[in-house]
């Protein structure tokens, strides 16, 4: 579990949040945790790459194609499938990575800790 403190500093330290696998659809959670991101000031990015916008905001492809410096990499994706993911947020120069709800992935998480990125997962 993660503590409060490591929650705070992540929310805090991000404006600017890429969201893995984001979901046209309003009931799927990546979906609703995107729009209460973008209510409570924070710029989302989707990375969806069969959508071209949801949330009014244009999707890409992938985390190495957005234009501009991401703070956090909020994924949504299964976890046998964030290895890239984190390997793409590293390599962007994120600073941190929130795996959601039954998201697990310790070697990425590793690597990401490794890599001086501060890692939420399962959370």
């Amino acid at each position: 579990m993660y503590s409060q403190d490591q929650i705070v500093t992540q929310l805090t330290g991000s404006k600017t949040i890429a969201v893995v696998g984001l979901s046209p659809r309003p009931e799927r959670p990546s979906h609703y945790v995107a729009k209460y991101l973008q209510e409570q000031g924070y710029r989302v990015i989707p990375v969806n790459p069969q959508l071209d916008n949801v949330l009014g905001e244009k999707c890409y492809p992938d985390l190495k194609s957005i234009p501009e410096p991401v703070d956090m990499v909020d994924v949504f994706r299964r976890s046998s499938l964030v290895g890239p993911i984190v390997d793409d947020a590293i390599e962007i120069g994120a600073k941190y990575v929130w795996m959601q709800d039954g998201v697990v992935n310790e070697e990425a998480a590793e690597r990401a800790e490794s890599a001086g990125l501060g890692v939420i997962m399962d959370n």
